[in-house]
């Protein structure tokens, strides 16, 4: 893919920094945009809660549509030709969502694979040239508070790190194991697409 005019949308600091070792421009819109969204075609690209056990954690996404909360199409496209990605239906989150039995529920309503809080705002922008979401966490493997560790701008929040592991060391420790072979997953897709 031709990465000139095309700007990755990334929610955090890990996920910028992914995009940018493969050569693209990449921008730090923290969750839900927090930071604002900049100019020009963007793809939302991070990671992404599944709503389904049978995508596990590494799981690439190329989405083909975002859906809202009611599982209508915000967005439609071609998938961007990510290597070894799934197709998916990514849904346009307002909040993040952990309980599995929600996450199963969400999927049964609006027959999406994977949650994320960027992609909506993204997609109502009009400018969304794509999705590359990797699943970080399941219904069988949640977050244990793992997203208390990221300020709403995008970087890391140390305290709320600490007070995380604090509650749920093992859970959190898990968690935490998976989202950095996620992490390790979303740089190898970015090398993908910019090849």
């Amino acid at each position: 893919m031709d990465a000139d005019g095309l700007t990755l949308a990334c929610a955090t600091v890990p996920e910028l920094k992914a995009g940018k070792e493969a050569g693209f421009g990449a921008a730090l819109i923290g969750l839900r945009g927090e930071r604002g969204l900049p100019e020009g075609p963007l793809v939302s690209f991070g990671l992404a809660g599944g709503l389904r056990d049978d995508l596990p954690c590494g799981t690439v996404l190329d989405a083909v549509r975002v859906v809202d909360a009611a599982g209508e199409t915000i967005w439609a496209g071609g998938p961007l030709g990510v290597p070894d990605a799934r197709p998916a239906t990514i849904l346009a989150s307002d909040e993040i969502v952990d309980d599995p039995a929600d996450r199963l529920a969400l999927h049964e309503r609006t027959g999406a694979d994977a949650a994320d809080l960027e992609s909506g705002p993204i997609a109502r922008t009009g400018r969304m040239a794509g999705c590359v979401r990797v699943v970080s966490d399941t219904p069988a493997r949640t977050l244990h508070g793992v997203c208390d560790a990221v300020t709403p701008a995008g970087s890391y929040d140390w305290l709320g790190m600490a007070r995380a592991f604090v509650r749920e060391p093992v859970g959190f420790s898990q968690a935490a194991a998976d989202g950095k072979r996620a992490l390790a997953r979303l740089r190898h897709a970015a090398r993908g697409l910019a090849a």
